[in-house]
């Protein structure tokens, strides 16, 4: 169909219908009327293929973009004009014809951990029993706790917090950032040190994709933008894009931008957490994608290779 590009008088967002992925639209939607309050803004739900397959281990699904996928096919179809998407289900190439248009501040990118009792993840009891659907958390986990019993938690944030109170679980490790959002900040027992939990690509931040050549949803968005978060995603993204990650392996990183500097931590690890191989770079703010790729080739050159050609078959 032919998607008008000049000034519109309604928008559509596109977004999934969890809770978070609710409050997280509704939040961005206020955002947008604040900068254009003559713009009448409608949310439309879209049920992904992550939404759809909750007994599956998300590494054994397969493909990327989980739970974007048909998100994107709606906005290249002119159904919907923008979408808000958490930035670490974005793939790190997006469509043809897509493009990333804001990042909106970041909210907290550490991961937390949810236990019985008040446990650290340093005193949970020897063999515990700890929920993830992330390989990336399963790895670093085990690295610090080889003794740690990791299970599948799969399901919307209510959900996985609604398992672990029914007692499956004597601790769980979810996204600070989405508990922050739904308000349920004190259930948090500790906020894991990234340095023994680094964060998945663009945790913690949002991502507004919409259509390369809309240049009036791109004019609205634009002062929406937070240039640090933009750039520390940058970095973290190319350092993805370079490594062709997926959710089937371990890959973390983070950045941080301060006057002027970008200093991005990255890793990959084996599934087991018995080879972790970490390193971390720094330069300007301006090179923040070619900092990304670097890194990236050095964890390759590190062994990295060898992790993702065990699992994926192929090499970097």
């Amino acid at each position: 169909m032919v998607v008008p590009t000049g000034r519109r008088s309604n928008l559509t967002i596109g977004t999934r219908g969890s809770q978070l992925a609710l409050r997280q639209s509704e939040w961005f939607r206020e955002q947008v009327r604040a900068v254009a309050p003559d713009i009448h803004i409608t949310l439309r739900k879209i049920r992904t293929t992550g939404d759809n397959i909750l007994d599956v281990p998300l590494a054994k699904i397969g493909g990327k973009g989980l739970f974007v996928k048909e998100i994107e096919e709606a906005l290249l179809a002119g159904e919907i004009d923008l979408a808000v998407h958490s930035m670490k289900d974005v793939p790190a190439q997006m469509p043809t014809g897509l493009d990333l248009l804001c990042v909106p501040p970041r909210e907290d990118a550490r991961d937390a951990l949810i236990s019985n009792g008040g446990q650290s993840l340093k005193t949970l009891p020897p063999y515990s029993v700890v929920g993830t659907a992330s390989l990336r958390r399963q790895a670093q986990l085990l690295s610090v706790r080889p003794d740690l019993r990791i299970q599948m938690l799969r399901g919307n944030l209510d959900t996985r917090l609604r398992k672990f109170k029914e007692g499956a679980f004597d601790a769980i490790v979810l996204a600070s950032a989405g508990l922050h959002r739904m308000g349920w900040a004190g259930e948090i027992t500790e906020y894991l040190d990234p340095l023994v939990s680094l964060p998945a690509i663009g945790q913690g931040a949002l991502g507004i994709q919409g259509r390369k050549d809309d240049a009036f949803v791109r004019s609205i968005l634009e002062p929406l933008n937070d240039a640090v978060t933009w750039t520390a995603v940058t970095a973290e993204r190319a350092f993805l894009y370079r490594l062709q990650g997926g959710c089937q392996v371990p890959i973390a990183a983070h950045a941080t931008v301060s006057a002027g500097r970008v200093l991005l931590d990255g890793l990959v690890a084996s599934v087991d957490g018995k080879t972790v191989i970490r390193d971390q770079i720094e330069g300007p703010e301006g090179e923040a994608t070619a900092l990304g790729t670097h890194l990236a080739e050095r964890l390759l050159a590190r062994g990295a290779e060898k992790i993702l050609r065990d699992i994926y078959g192929v090499g970097g």
